[in-house]
């Protein structure tokens, strides 16, 4: 059954909602800044019993980590740690209450994928507490997975052959589709169709969600094998489309679904 998972986007030490496209070395286009800080969230998707969000540092500033740190900490084993993770760095966000760590740029060495930085950072972390951010673009040819702050497009796709020989890696996938997130305009329902049908492990998606609609839309398109992110669209991100209480509804009512 799909499930809506939450997430605490961190730009320049403040949780905001980013157009993700738009991210770069002079900043992004702003969907929403929140006059809370990262525990607050934390703390409320830990009263609601809402597992599996993702906090996701957006750059290298030093209040993006403390943030994230303090969000980990409010709310142990409750959520997923992303945002410059590497083999060196994973342990300090496990051991600071991250449930998981998600790494992608780290993974890739001059554009190609490197199996070994793959094997470092799993002898870290163990296959049960990693994530494989799997982020990407739409090209003429499928999807790509985007590094880099989504702008560089490498030559990784995502298909068949590389979800089973990643899934062998790592305990989840999460993969943003890069075109879309932020938008409200909708979701890429071919890409969720794609995960949902040849992902061999828990995958969320995240871009485009709008409504609780997006959320149905999602449990028909992958046969319940997708959650699904929603940001700016949510009323605790200053958005109209779904409020939280509708998404914690959509969670309860799917664990009492019949497995």
């Amino acid at each position: 059954m799909t499930l809506f998972r939450p997430c605490i986007d961190l730009h320049q030490g403040k949780v905001k909602q980013i157009v993700g496209g738009s991210l770069n070395d002079s900043g992004a286009t702003e969907n929403f800044i929140s006059q809370y800080d990262a525990e607050y969230y934390a703390d409320l998707y830990k009263k609601h019993g809402l597992k599996g969000g993702h906090v996701i540092a957006l750059g290298k500033d030093k209040k993006n980590h403390e943030q994230a740190i303090c969000a980990l900490r409010t709310y142990p084993n409750g959520l997923q740690y992303g945002g410059g993770v590497t083999a060196k760095n994973a342990t300090e966000y496990l051991k600071a209450g991250a449930s998981h760590v998600i790494v992608t740029s780290y993974l890739f060495k001059n554009g190609a994928f490197s199996w070994d930085r793959l094997d470092k950072i799993k002898r870290e972390t163990g296959v049960d507490r990693l994530v494989l951010d799997l982020s990407c673009r739409r090209t003429k040819d499928g999807w790509y997975i985007a590094t880099n702050r989504w702008q560089t497009v490498t030559s990784t796709a995502i298909n068949e052959e590389n979800l089973y020989e990643f899934a062998q890696h790592c305990d989840e996938f999460l993969i943003h589709a890069a075109d879309v997130e932020g938008l409200q305009a909708g979701i890429d329902e071919e890409l969720v169709a794609l995960i949902g049908k040849h992902s061999p492990v828990n995958a969320t998606y995240a871009g485009g969600a709008r409504s609780l609609e997006d959320l149905k839309k999602v449990q028909t398109l992958s046969d319940g094998n997708v959650d699904l992110t929603i940001g700016s669209a949510l009323d605790i991100f200053g958005g109209s489309g779904v409020n939280l209480e509708e998404c914690i509804g959509w969670n309860k009512q799917a664990a009492a679904e019949p497995a």
